[in-house]
């Protein structure tokens, strides 16, 4: 076997954000070796690139160290959270941890950025987001369409508010099953929300009236 493959590498959402240990860093660095290099990309993760032959060892040494592999391309990244900041408990932890474990690593059809901000404050700017979870007390709204970069900027629109806990996974997981089945292509998702029409997406998020 032979090649590389790029794997893409994360700390776990924790209380603090995007933390990584002097010990974490070390086990990268001996991951890539050293004439090896990392990419830091805007996706709270950090592409590691290794030969096929050393993918198995090298991603038990960074799972075993505490961080979370996921593959690289035109997937889901791993989710984009805040630092949690009101605390664990206030803000989600849970809550968010397991919307990751849902959605990270998905296939689609153009790299998906999803975010999560535990109130109001937003401070992972979850409406720049593709599609974003947003806690409001006790309450969860989903936002998508958002786009932070090119000429054609764009904040998320607000699909559907109030919803319970237990609701967000199955809501989110058919937005992007609509997006895989219906996308033209490569069609990023904030131009495809815009083809699709907000109020669609609405129908589909499972709101016939908001916004309306």
């Amino acid at each position: 076997m032979t090649g590389t493959i790029k794997l893409a590498v994360s700390s776990p959402i924790q209380v603090g954000g995007n933390i990584l240990t002097s010990e974490q860093l070390a086990i990268i660095t001996a991951a890539v070796g050293p004439k090896g290099s990392v990419e830091v990309t805007p996706f709270r993760q950090i592409y590691v690139e290794v030969p096929l032959t050393e993918q198995k060892r090298v991603s038990e040494q960074l799972v075993k160290g505490g961080l979370e592999i996921f593959p690289a391309g035109a997937v889901i990244k791993g989710l984009i959270a805040c630092q949690f900041c009101n605390g664990a408990e206030a803000a989600g932890l849970n809550t968010a941890r397991t919307l990751n474990l849902a959605v990270a690593g998905i296939e689609t059809p153009a790299p998906l950025k999803i975010g999560y901000a535990g109130c109001a404050l937003g401070t992972s700017e979850p409406l720049l987001k593709d599609i974003s979870v947003v806690k409001m007390k006790d309450r969860f709204n989903i936002y998508a369409g958002g786009e932070p970069k090119g000429i054609k900027t764009a904040i998320a629109e607000l699909l559907i508010a109030e919803l319970e806990e237990s609701q967000i996974i199955p809501i989110i997981l058919r937005i992007i099953d609509f997006y895989k089945s219906n996308a033209k292509g490569k069609e990023k998702f904030s131009k495809f929300m815009r083809r699709m029409t907000v109020d669609r997406m609405r129908d589909i998020a499972g709101s016939t009236t908001l916004g309306r």
